[in-house]
């Protein structure tokens, strides 16, 4: 019998004393020694020039690109078949000579990417849910993990959220067993200050349940995956529910912040959600300030925006430079961006993100070979549309699977329809299904678009 399987089978209220231990090694393995300074020393970068910071980006490279060629087997053997040293990598541009390195790559051959200088007593386990359904297992450090939440909380603290905030948390955790029928579908994590609300028992008739309880607690602070927040959105506003309060921060991560969610989530709460971007790798890291443009992390690690095969879209590629465990080199995270040209008026240094266009499987193929991609606008105005989610099984037809509000009519539909022409074209044959709800991910998340035809 597995650990989980155990704990679905205790009262509620060991579950939640089962949550709070677990909450209390997370917070030790996030927030213990070393944290703190690591998270004064990010929020002095803050006020670094523009020069300062690419230097000292630059010297990340040059220490990073040394400790991965001296201590793993994969970079030895790659800069021995390209003619390369490590020296002669001093600056983030000068890793255009290495390839690009694929997740494909990584799960083939993971130990060749294990660093000899550090022990196993000294990794640790991590793991990505896998959106895409690739999930991948990698070693990192305490200090790395630490580096890595050193970063998201200058983030949050930047925004005003402290350590010790109560968070209604909306992610992917199977905290609740998904057989339960009834009412509390979250469970509690004292030391964390987390309420964890389910992400597989959303169905409409139990989403009253989550707003009463966020009504009797009133959280301050709401995190988690956007599809979720736009689902209690949907829910507020076809019952008129009057939570009593709004919350001070919506803060989003894990899948893209799409337009329409975000207008939903604002008329239904009154709080603009926040927008952040990061991974388990560590290979990326992008923070929305108070502006409300996407900021490169550039002192966290090594982003390189490279061209894709779509006019004004570039794939994300990164060098975990925090991670010495499993160093990893212009890794393709496998998400794509559009950039921006403008300088924001915050005065961070730093490129900036105009949008996180989502991953590059969010595209659908039409019967000409083009891909196209944002599809997400398509639902902007459609408020009687709870969630949808685009499949396409060969080039040129897709459906489209949509959880209908208690007002959507066949006008609903027609506008669909003229909206998937407008941008796709009388040649690709769209087909609306309608159902109860959409699956997500084994970690919980909602893929937006699922194609086999646009890999």
């Amino acid at each position: 019998m597995t650990r989980m399987s155990v704990y679905q089978r205790l009262p509620v209220v060991l579950q939640n004393a089962a949550c709070s231990a677990y909450g209390q090694y997370v917070n030790w393995t996030r927030y213990g020694r070393g944290f703190r300074s690591q998270l004064h020393e990010a929020e002095q970068r803050l006020v670094m020039s523009g020069p300062e910071l690419l230097a000292f980006r630059d010297r990340r490279v040059r220490q990073f690109v040394q400790h991965a060629f001296d201590t793993t087997p994969f970079y030895r053997d790659l800069f021995g078949k390209i003619g390369a040293e490590a020296g002669d990598f001093d600056t983030l541009a000068s890793l255009h000579r290495l390839p690009v390195l694929n997740k494909s790559e990584l799960q083939a051959q993971p130990d060749a990417f294990v660093s000899s200088a550090i022990g196993a007593s000294r990794r640790i386990a991590l793991h990505t849910s896998g959106t895409t359904g690739t999930g991948l297992h990698l070693h990192s450090t305490i200090e790395a993990v630490r580096e890595q939440y050193s970063i998201w909380w200058r983030y949050w603290r930047h925004h005003g959220i402290q350590q010790g905030e109560w968070c209604a948390y909306f992610g992917g955790r199977s905290v609740v067993s998904i057989d339960q029928q009834g009412p509390p579908f979250w469970r509690v994590n004292i030391p964390g200050r987390q309420i964890l609300f389910s992400g597989y028992h959303a169905s409409p008739d139990r989403l009253d349940a989550y707003l009463i309880e966020l009504r009797r607690r009133r959280p301050l602070w709401w995190h988690g995956y956007p599809s979720q927040f736009a689902l209690l959105a949907a829910r507020t506003i076809e019952t008129g529910f009057d939570l009593g309060y709004s919350p001070r921060w919506i803060t989003t991560a894990s899948e893209n912040l799409m337009p329409q969610q975000r207008s939903a989530i604002l008329s239904a709460f009154g709080t603009m959600p926040l927008q952040h971007y990061g991974m388990t790798e560590a290979a990326a890291n992008f923070s929305q300030c108070e502006c409300g443009s996407l900021h490169v992390d550039e002192d966290f690690s090594g982003v390189e925006f490279l061209p894709s095969s779509r006019p004004g879209v570039f794939k994300v590629v990164g060098t975990n430079f925090s991670n010495l465990a499993t160093p990893l080199l212009r890794y393709d995270v496998g998400d794509v961006v559009v950039l921006s040209d403008r300088t924001c008026s915050c005065g961070r240094p730093g490129r900036t993100v105009e949008s996180i266009d989502g991953r590059n499987e969010d595209y659908v193929l039409l019967a000409n070979g083009s891909r196209v991609g944002r599809l997400d606008h398509i639902f902007k105005d459609m408020t009687n549309v709870h969630e949808a989610q685009i499949r396409q099984t060969s080039p040129g037809a897709i459906t489209v699977l949509v959880v209908r509000g208690s007002r959507f009519g066949p006008r609903d539909e027609e506008n669909l329809l003229l909206e998937f022409r407008n941008r796709l074209g009388e040649q690709t044959a769209v087909n609306v299904e309608y159902v109860s709800s959409l699956g997500r991910t084994r970690g919980g998340k909602l893929r937006f678009v699922v194609s086999e035809s646009a890999q």
